[in-house]
């Protein structure tokens, strides 16, 4: 709850993609922004605000103290607080507002265009964004900006590792973010270090092809290469809801994050160091700001970097073991109870 200082606020979150609703992550896979979206609603209500969430959800519903809406549902004549989500057209959603914030998860250059350039210095919004990355990129003179802390879901933050055997290492990646590069590299280099390991690969379009679904035409020599690397300890998984996911993660030994430049998000990244399961990544869009390097994971400077440090916490117990507490360590607090409060202080 506010404490006296803190004045209750009536507060709007809007977003235009794809249906989902607070409760999608415990259910079925959901984006990292999308699941970011879902989880702040109820923090901000948690401490006190009077919170209502329009998108495309498929009905009204009431989820940890706020109100979500269809798109087409009833807006408020006013709002204290207007969060547009991602597209800059959103920071009209509501005409007569208090204040604005543009929450935005892309490459920061992409607000320098002219036209969301001039939306912003009409409505003077903060910009809430999630990584330094974006920070280094906009070129907006005068914007308000700041750094909302990272968080991730509770299923994340609970529950204890216990890595399986044989060893293995995790994907989470889109196929089309470097996961070609990274088979070449298990084949090619880690493999043969770790010759009892395994690459679970998590990804619903590999999924959906080795069931003999349609995939894009673009896709399908990668997903032919990911079957065929059965023979080199590649397993296909298909990605599921929060608790799961949250399980598969404990059990790897390293999640292996090829990254790319314009990922500014590398959500998944936050959730597999909050599971205690250390990481090799390159060093591409926000993924190096998700770890401590040398401490929960390690920033490869080049391929035979990241295959002899992917090899080493597979194969080294006691490598794992102290980047594993010590990933948990660093997470354990960082809830979207934080991130609201964070905030709520930019907001007063």
């Amino acid at each position: 709850m506010p404490s006296y200082k803190t004045r209750a606020m009536h507060i709007t979150l809007v977003d235009d993609s794809i249906p989902f609703d607070g409760y999608s992550a415990s259910s079925r896979p959901l984006g990292g922004a999308e699941k970011a979206f879902a989880s702040l609603p109820g923090a901000l209500a948690r401490l006190g605000h009077d919170v209502h969430v329009f998108n495309r959800c498929r009905w009204g519903m009431y989820v940890e103290g706020a109100q979500w809406e269809t798109f087409e549902g009833k807006k408020p004549a006013r709002t204290d607080v207007l969060i547009a989500f991602r597209k800059p057209t959103l920071l009209e959603f509501i005409r007569q507002t208090g204040k604005r914030v543009l929450w935005f998860t892309g490459p920061g250059r992409l607000l320098n265009r002219p036209a969301t350039a001039e939306m912003i210095d009409t409505h003077k919004p903060l910009l809430l964004l999630c990584a330094e990355a974006q920070a280094r990129e906009l070129k907006i003179k005068g914007a308000s900006a700041a750094l909302l802390p990272m968080a991730v879901r509770p299923d994340f933050l609970a529950g204890e590792v216990r890595t399986q055997q044989p060893p293995r290492a995790m994907v989470t990646t889109h196929p089309s973010h470097g996961l070609d590069w990274l088979l070449d590299l298990w084949i090619g280099r880690i493999r043969p270090l770790a010759p009892n390991a395994e690459l679970h690969v998590h990804s619903m379009t590999l999924a959906s092809a080795a069931e003999g679904g349609t995939i894009d035409e673009a896709l399908r020599p990668l997903a032919q290469k990911a079957i065929a690397a059965a023979a080199h300890g590649v397993v296909i998984n298909r990605p599921q809801g929060d608790y799961l996911m949250s399980e598969a993660l404990r059990e790897a030994r390293v999640h292996l994050f090829p990254g790319h430049a314009d990922d500014m998000g590398a959500f998944t990244l936050m959730e597999s160091q909050a599971c205690g399961c250390p990481a090799v990544l390159r060093p591409l869009g926000a993924a190096p700001e998700r770890v401590s390097d040398g401490i929960t994971g390690y920033v490869a400077p080049d391929d035979a970097a990241f295959a002899n440090l992917a090899a080493m916490l597979l194969n080294d117990d006691a490598v794992h073991a102290s980047m594993s507490e010590a990933a948990k360590t660093q997470w354990k607090s960082r809830s979207w109870d934080g991130a609201a409060a964070a905030l709520q202080g930019w907001l007063t």
